[in-house]
């Protein structure tokens, strides 16, 4: 097996506990929008928004004063307790900064300037509730804050921070990953790009078995042969033209990051092995 880091399969989609009857959420209930303009005259207020999904998004238009938004499954679970949030400012996102609101203390997690950048960030659930102050102006006019969120595991947010330890997936999260992850695919890789803080790995797919969202594109109707990019730790020392994978991974913010990639005749060993002995979680098409 490749050194490929060991990340836990992504969360089930959760649902929003309630609304809020000041704001407006979008038709898939895990969005919030509002605007300032209703703090005209009250610039110290600071409102409540509850999201209760595992991703949605969040955009605040003509920001005064401040919004406390508490990001939370609606699901009771210990569990729970080890889950981080992560959030994707918009690189025009302006007009605050983001702190973590934990028991009235307040730390900087994001400056105005920051968000032009367009990184994601996590935390954990356990750090605080996300604190969203606007920066005093005269003139509120073209000030956006608006970010995307995901709630994941600690341990996917960790795995793919730098430095993040690169091991062999066992034969058990070999098992979980195949049956849970966001794409499952038996492919190549073809070139690897080193970036600022990650690889990215250009792969040719010969067979798809799963993808939550399009990120493999299909070479046409008689070619049965997809593209895409997975992205992993830079550190981990992928290189091409190694053999067959079969990728697997979550889907973060439209992007693919890589769980486990043994290679396929190892994955051919452990999944036969477990169908002798009746222990498969799910079914996979080897033919």
């Amino acid at each position: 097996m490749t050194m490929f880091t060991s990340l836990l399969a992504p969360l089930l989609p959760l649902i929003l506990l309630f609304r809020i009857s000041c704001c407006q959420y979008s038709s898939d209930q895990c969005s919030w929008k509002g605007s300032g303009l209703t703090h005209e005259g009250h610039t110290r207020d600071v409102e409540q928004v509850y999201l209760r999904c595992s991703q949605g998004s969040l955009e605040w238009l003509y920001p005064t004063g401040a919004i406390i938004v508490n990001l939370r499954p609606n699901v009771v679970s210990p569990a729970a307790a080890r889950l981080s949030v992560c959030i994707k400012p918009l690189t025009n996102s302006s007009g605050t900064n983001f702190y973590l609101d934990l028991n009235g203390k307040l730390r900087l997690l994001l400056s105005e300037d920051g968000q032009a950048e367009g990184k994601v960030h996590c935390f954990s659930i356990q750090e605080g509730a996300l604190f969203i102050e606007a920066v005093p102006r005269l003139d509120i006019s073209r000030r956006i804050t608006a970010f995307q969120y995901e709630l994941v595991s600690d341990r996917l947010r960790d795995a793919q921070k730098l430095g993040a330890p690169c091991q062999p997936c066992s034969d058990e999260q070999i098992h979980l990953a195949v049956c849970t992850s966001d794409f499952v695919a038996r492919g190549t890789i073809k070139k690897v790009k080193q970036e600022e803080e990650h690889s990215s790995l250009s792969v040719e797919i010969s067979r798809l078995y799963r993808q939550k969202t399009q990120i493999f594109l299909s070479g046409g109707v008689r070619v049965r042969t997809w593209t895409g990019l997975i992205k992993m730790p830079r550190h981990c020392g992928a290189k091409a033209g190694e053999g067959e994978f079969l990728f697997m991974g979550a889907v973060r913010f439209g992007e693919a990051w890589m769980s486990c990639a043994p290679r396929y005749k190892d994955f051919l060993r452990v999944y036969q092995e477990a169908q002798q002995q009746g222990t498969n979680l799910c079914h996979v098409d080897t033919d």
